[in-house]
């Protein structure tokens, strides 16, 4: 297990340079998810590390599989010095801790709730899940684990993520790019959606 989050966070830094702060959340009955903060110019971009140490279980299946399931880590980017963004390790922990405490399975094109701002003001208590592959590229591990997928974070506001629930993830992502939506803006207002 330490040894996938050895290799997790390897890829991090390679992919994004050197973390330039993190912090650590437990929550009761689960393993420990850290986050780490990258700067990247006027971008700062948060990751899990933790949540790939184990993979996702399917919630029906009656016992877990302890190699083989679906591993993946989250990413958020948001533009730094706009809100107090650094306010989001926790509810970024919340959503990495969502496998093991919901039995759920995160994959691109989920939605996830925190039930709350993401950070103070934020117009967003949900993200999209992205398609991984483009910031941070897949790790592969050893047979027969499957590999640790890096999944990118797209805040939504409530009205985007009840359109999203009706139309699909592939139709809200086209709305966004039609308008020109800028999604790293950490208060930007919802896409119009009539």
């Amino acid at each position: 297990m330490s040894d996938v989050l050895e290799l997790v966070e390897a890829r991090l830094r390679t992919a994004l340079g050197e973390p330039d702060a993190r912090a650590a959340v437990t929550f009761l009955g689960t393993d420990r998810i850290e986050v780490l903060r990258f700067v990247d110019g006027d971008v700062l971009r948060y990751a899990t590390l933790g949540m790939s140490a184990q993979p996702m279980a399917d919630p029906t299946a009656v016992v877990a599989d302890p190699l083989r399931g679906p591993r993946a880590e989250l990413l958020l980017s948001v533009r730094a010095g706009r809100a107090e963004t650094d306010k989001v390790l926790r509810p970024l922990a919340v959503l990495a801790a969502s496998p093991q405490v919901e039995g759920v399975i995160v994959a691109s094109g989920a939605s996830l709730d925190v039930g709350e701002p993401l950070w103070p003001g934020a117009p967003f208590t949900s993200a999209l899940v992205g398609a991984s592959g483009g910031l941070v590229e897949d790790l592969e591990l050893d047979e027969p684990m499957d590999p640790v997928r890096f999944l990118p974070l797209l805040p939504m506001t409530p009205n985007e993520a009840a359109w999203k629930r009706v139309h699909g993830a592939e139709a809200l992502q086209a709305r966004w790019l039609e308008r020109g939506t800028d999604l790293r803006d950490p208060l930007r207002a919802g896409v119009p959606l009539d």
